[in-house]
């Protein structure tokens, strides 16, 4: 038994309505483009209509049935969209452009749900098809179902009086409670106070050359954030297994020597302070994903169900941002590391939490008589610096002075890199 063809989600009342209350009053075609795209339409004469009707005003001209008709016969789409009859009718479809957001609200719901049909129905014939990666499709489906999640979230103007009631609240906070950071504290008193903290929204970008702690850095960093501000934080580590990350916190807190942690070999004091670390760190709400060569998508994705999960999450760290993937077309590396800066930003502007990303910094620091970090220096950077609201750069002189005597930069006994 054949199922019965299902007509896509659709409202040709509310498309006419709004058409007739573009005809009717100017103010009308104006909230109408601000929620709708012809495409939004499911009638293909109403997608013809509503975008003749929006040239004619772009162009400051009058919308009405006759100034209508003669722009769609210009175009010789007069008697796809209905003729002048048709276009009469639409008067008689609505009493008052009143109504018109409501109605302009109506075909956005339902074109929505058509291009979630239409994703769904790509991804379905994909699946059947001959698939080279799992992976790829998820990814890809994520992307498809995002585009149009995208599409929905319209922004719109904001009037003033209501941010500067909400810059006065936060000022008036900090000036009653007096603290170095504005923004998540690090754990780092001059660092604090140098940055005021990690501001919602930014991408902060942590840069060094290979073995200057950046790593270090940032690991003492979540692990403060989730201990004493007691929010949920995402660590990527695209670098090192979850295993190999959990030893660093351990070694971080207990202040121990990696290797003697990796050896085993632990004087009794040792051992009481790696239990005593654990122990600390044990309800600390950091969560780790180690899938390496993890894509923008796939991590967005991740981030935003942990979000929903924890119901919030206060900081994302990644490292690093040279070993995430475009899925993307692009041209070169550069345009690629761009891309993946690009999606970073948007991540922390969408979650609305600081953005931790670690950098790799080029060679060209090594060829320097002065071996202290520019920006210049950002390994592929594209434009990392760009769309970072912050830059931070590691330099360890001690690193350079065992260089040049010929010897290994030695681990600190208690410390840890």
């Amino acid at each position: 038994m054949q199922r019965a063809a299902r007509v896509p989600p659709q409202s040709l009342e509310a498309e006419q309505a709004t058409l007739g209350a573009m005809l009717l009053e100017r103010t009308a075609i104006e909230k109408a483009c601000e929620l709708l795209r012809p495409e939004d339409f499911y009638r293909e004469a109403h997608k013809l209509i509503f975008q003749a009707a929006s040239d004619l005003a772009d162009r400051n001209e009058p919308v009405d049935l006759t100034t209508l008709a003669a722009e769609l016969e210009s175009r010789g789409q007069l008697e796809q969209a209905g003729g002048r009859p048709y276009l009469a009718s639409l008067l008689d479809a609505v009493p008052t452009a009143a109504h018109v957001e409501y109605y302009a609200r109506i075909i956005e719901e339902k074109a929505i749900l058509r291009r979630l049909i239409g994703a769904g129905t790509e991804i379905v014939e994909e699946c059947f098809g001959e698939v080279e990666s799992a992976e790829e499709v998820v990814d890809r489906a994520e992307a498809a179902v995002l585009s149009v999640a995208q599409r929905r979230s319209t922004r719109y103007f904001t009037p003033i009086r209501p941010l500067l009631d909400e810059a006065m609240d936060r000022i008036d906070y900090l000036h009653y409670h007096q603290r170095d950071a504005t923004g998540l504290t690090t754990g780092l008193k001059s660092l604090d106070e140098i940055t005021t903290g990690l501001q919602k929204s930014d991408l902060i970008i942590v840069a060094a050359r290979p073995s200057m702690g950046k790593t270090s850095l940032c690991v003492n960093i979540a692990v403060h954030v989730a201990m004493h501000e007691k929010v949920p934080v995402a660590v990527f580590s695209l670098e090192m297994s979850k295993e190999q990350l959990a030893l660093r916190i351990i070694q971080s807190e207990a202040r121990i020597d990696s290797r003697r942690l990796r050896s085993g070999h632990l004087s009794e004091e040792q051992w009481r302070r790696m239990t005593e670390g654990i122990n600390r760190v044990w309800d600390a709400p950091i969560f780790i994903d180690d899938t390496p060569g993890i894509s923008a998508m796939e991590m967005r994705g991740k981030a935003r169900r942990l979000k929903a999960e924890q119901n919030g999450l206060g900081l994302v760290v990644v490292d690093y941002l040279q070993l995430m993937r475009w899925h993307g077309r692009v041209e070169n590396r550069n345009q690629e590391i761009s891309e993946i800066a690009r999606s970073l930003k948007n991540l922390a502007r969408e979650l609305e939490v600081p953005v931790m990303a670690l950098s790799q910094l080029s060679r060209a620091v090594e060829r320097r008589e002065d071996k202290r970090p520019i920006l210049s220096d950002l390994r592929e950077s594209g434009s990392i610096e760009a769309e970072a609201d912050l830059v931070m750069m590691l330099y360890r002189p001690s690193y350079y002075k065992y260089e040049k005597a010929g010897e290994e930069p030695e681990e600190q006994e208690e410390g840890g890199e």
